[in-house]
C-alpha cells in the first residue's frame, strides 16, 4: 500500500482539506452583478439573475438548478429556458450536450417557432434565436461560428446589452476548435475589457478576460482581472481558481497556490455540507496547487497533496480521479524525483494526456532505476497507443457531453519522443536522442498556447536544454532553455537550467538573474532542497554556482 515518506505532511493536509472548509461554509454567497432585464416575473428574475451568474463562472450545475426554479414559478418564462440550455454548452473547454439542450428548450415548446413566440420582446426573441443555432443542425465547428455571428448581432443592435457582449466575448474563443488563436482571443479580450470598465462586478467580464489573455505572452492583460475575479464572485469555487490562469503563467507562485487553495477548500465546503463522495472535489485545483508548489520548492506539502490525490482515487477510481493523478504524478516525477509516486492509475478510458503521461512516468522511474528493459517496454506501449489514435478527433463520453479535440495527440507524441530520447541517451547514442528531442521541440512550438500546468509535464525545450548542457554544449542549451522560459516563466527547473548553462558559457550576467529570479520564487523552500546552495540559499544544499558551472 502507498504511503508516502513524509506522513507528518499527509496528516496536515488531511486536516487542512477537513477543517478549512467549515469556516468557509459560513461565507458570503457573492456572485457578482448583472444588469439583464427581461419579461419575467420578479420572483423568476431573481433565480433567472443567479443562474445567469453562476453561468458566467461556469458553475454549471448551480445555473442549472436556478433556471429550473425560475421555470417551476412561471413555466411560460422564455428566458428560463434559454438560461438551462446555455448550461449544456462550455465553450472553452470545446464541450457540449446536445440532447440535453434540446430537451430543455422543447420544455418551453416542441419547435424552434413556436418557442420565439414565446418570448415576449424582440430582444429576448433574438437570444432564443441564438441558443437555437448553437444547438441546431450541422457539425459543431459550424454551430459554433454562426452562434458566434449571431451573438455579434444582438450586441451591435443592443449596444447598451453587456450581456451580449459578453457572450460574443465568450463565443469568440469557443471558434477556436485548434486551440488558441491569438488574433481571435485578443478581439474576445477587447470586448471583455469593455464590459469590465462599465461594470467592474460582472463575473463574465473578468472571467473572460482572464481565459483570453491567460497564456505567458498576453498574462499581463489580464492582471487587473486576476486580481478582482475571486472578490467578485467568492461562492463560485471556478472563480476562486480563475486568477491562477494568469499568475501560473506569469510564474506568480504564491498567488498561484492560494488561489488554488482556496478553490479547493472551498468546493470542499460545499461536498461536505451536501453530504457528497470525493467525485465532488475541485480536483482541477488541487492539480494546480500541487504544481505551484513544486515550482517553489516546496516538495514535501507537495507530497501531501499528491497524497490527497491518491487516497481519493482509491475511494473513487473515476476517469476524473485517475486523469488527475496521472498529470500529478508526472508533474512530480519530472519535478521532484520519484521516490513518493504513488503506484499508477488504470489507463482504460483515460484521454491521451493523461494516459501518455503513466506511460511517460513510469518510463522515466524505470530509467531511474537502471532499467532499460522496462522503460522500452512502457516506450513501445507508448508508441503502439498513438498508433491506435490515428486521426480521431472526437469522443463521446457517458455523461452525454462531446469534446471536440478531446484526442489531440500533441503532448503525447512529445512524450514518445522524450522518452525515446532518454533511452537513447542510456544506450549511449546522443545524436539519436538529440534527434528525437529536436523533433519534440519542433512538435511543441507548432502547438498552440494551452493554459495551466504544462503537459506534458516536462516541456520539449527544457530536457533538450538539459541534454546538451549535459553533453557540454553549453551555447546551445542555453538558447533552449530560452526559449523554454519565455513559454513557461518561472519554471524552477527552466531557470535552474539556464543559470547552469549561462554560468558555464560565460554569460554570467544572465547566470545571475536567472539565480535571483529562482532565488525569490524558492523563499520558502524546503530545507534539504539540494539546490539550495547552489541558488544561494541558507540551509543544506549540494553545489555552489561556481561548483554547479564546473560539473
Amino acid at each position: 500500500m502507498y504511503r508516502p515518506r513524509h506522513a507528518c505532511i499527509l496528516v496536515i493536509a488531511s486536516l487542512l482539506i477537513a477543517l478549512a472548509p467549515l469556516a468557509l461554509a459560513e461565507g458570503t454567497r457573492d456572485l457578482g452583478d448583472v444588469d439583464f432585464p427581461t419579461s419575467g416575473s420578479e420572483a423568476a428574475q431573481e433565480h433567472f439573475i443567479r443562474g445567469l451568474l453562476y453561468l458566467h463562472s461556469f458553475e454549471y450545475a448551480d445555473a442549472r438548478r436556478e433556471m429550473r426554479r425560475a421555470q417551476e414559478i412561471e413555466p411560460g418564462f422564455a428566458m428560463a429556458y434559454w438560461g438551462e440550455a446555455m448550461t449544456y454548452n462550455h465553450p472553452i473547454w470545446l464541450e457540449e450536450d446536445v440532447a440535453s439542450a434540446r430537451a430543455a428548450l422543447a420544455r418551453l415548446a416542441p419547435d424552434a417557432a413556436s418557442r420565439r413566440a414565446k418570448a415576449p420582446t424582440e430582444r429576448e426573441k433574438r437570444y432564443l434565436e441564438a441558443v437555437e443555432i448553437l444547438f441546431g443542425d450541422g457539425d459543431k465547428e459550424r454551430r459554433d461560428r454562426a452562434y458566434a455571428e449571431a451573438m455579434k448581432g444582438i450586441m451591435e443592435d443592443y449596444p447598451g446589452d453587456l450581456e451580449a457582449k459578453a457572450f460574443y466575448a465568450l463565443a469568440l474563443m469557443g471558434t477556436c476548435h485548434e486551440g488558441r488563436e491569438v488574433p481571435v482571443y485578443m478581439w474576445a479580450a477587447a470586448l471583455a475589457d469593455e464590459v469590465f470598465d462599465q461594470n467592474p462586478r460582472h463575473p463574465g467580464a473578468a472571467h473572460y478576460l482572464i481565459h483570453a489573455t491567460d497564456d505567458a505572452a498576453h498574462a499581463p492583460l489580464g492582471l487587473r482581472a486576476a486580481r478582482a475575479y475571486a472578490r467578485i464572485a467568492p461562492a463560485a469555487g471556478h472563480a476562486l481558481h480563475m486568477p491562477s490562469h494568469i499568475f501560473l503563467a506569469l510564474g506568480m507562485w504564491p498567488e498561484t497556490a492560494a488561489s488554488n487553495r482556496d478553490s479547493w477548500n472551498a468546493v470542499a465546503a460545499r461536498v461536505q455540507a451536501e453530504g457528497g463522495g470525493v467525485d465532488g472535489y475541485n480536483y482541477h485545483a488541487l492539480l494546480w496547487w500541487h504544481y505551484a508548489l513544486l515550482q517553489s520548492g516546496q516538495h514535501q506539502k507537495a507530497v501531501g497533496l499528491l497524497a490527497v490525490m491518491a487516497a481519493n482515487n482509491a475511494q473513487s477510481g473515476s476517469r476524473r480521479t485517475r486523469s488527475h493523478l496521472a498529470l500529478m504524478r508526472a508533474a512530480h516525477r519530472v519535478d521532484a524525483g520519484g521516490g513518493d509516486l504513488p503506484p499508477a492509475p488504470a489507463t482504460d478510458e483515460l484521454g491521451p494526456s493523461a494516459r501518455a503521461s503513466v506511460y511517460f512516468t513510469d518510463g522515466l522511474l524505470a530509467l531511474d532505476e537502471g532499467d532499460l528493459e522496462t522503460a522500452a517496454a512502457r516506450h513501445q506501449t507508448l508508441v503502439d497507443y498513438l498508433d491506435e489514435l490515428g486521426q480521431e478527433d472526437r469522443r463521446g463520453y457517458s455523461s452525454g457531453y462531446t469534446r471536440v479535440g478531446s484526442l489531440r495527440t500533441a503532448p503525447a507524441e512529445i512524450m514518445a519522443r522524450e522518452l525515446g530520447a532518454l533511452l537513447a541517451r542510456a544506450r549511449g547514442d546522443d545524436a539519436e536522442a538529440l534527434r528525437l528531442l529536436g523533433e519534440a521541440a519542433s512538435i511543441e512550438a507548432e502547438t498552440p498556447f494551452g493554459f495551466g500546468p504544462p503537459v506534458p509535464a516536462k516541456p520539449a525545450y527544457e530536457l533538450l536544454g538539459e541534454v546538451l548542457l549535459d553533453l557540454g554544449r553549453a551555447d546551445e542549451a542555453k538558447a533552449q532553455f530560452e526559449v523554454a522560459i519565455g513559454r513557461t516563466p518561472g519554471r524552477a527547473k527552466t531557470l535552474l537550467g539556464l543559470a547552469r548553462a549561462a554560468q558555464r558559457s560565460g554569460d554570467a550576467e544572465l547566470a545571475a538573474r536567472a539565480y535571483d529570479d529562482l532565488r525569490r520564487a524558492w523563499s520558502q523552500a524546503d530545507m534539504d532542497l539540494p539546490e539550495r546552495a547552489e541558488v544561494g540559499l541558507p540551509g543544506p544544499g549540494a553545489r555552489t554556482p561556481a561548483e554547479a558551472s564546473e560539473r
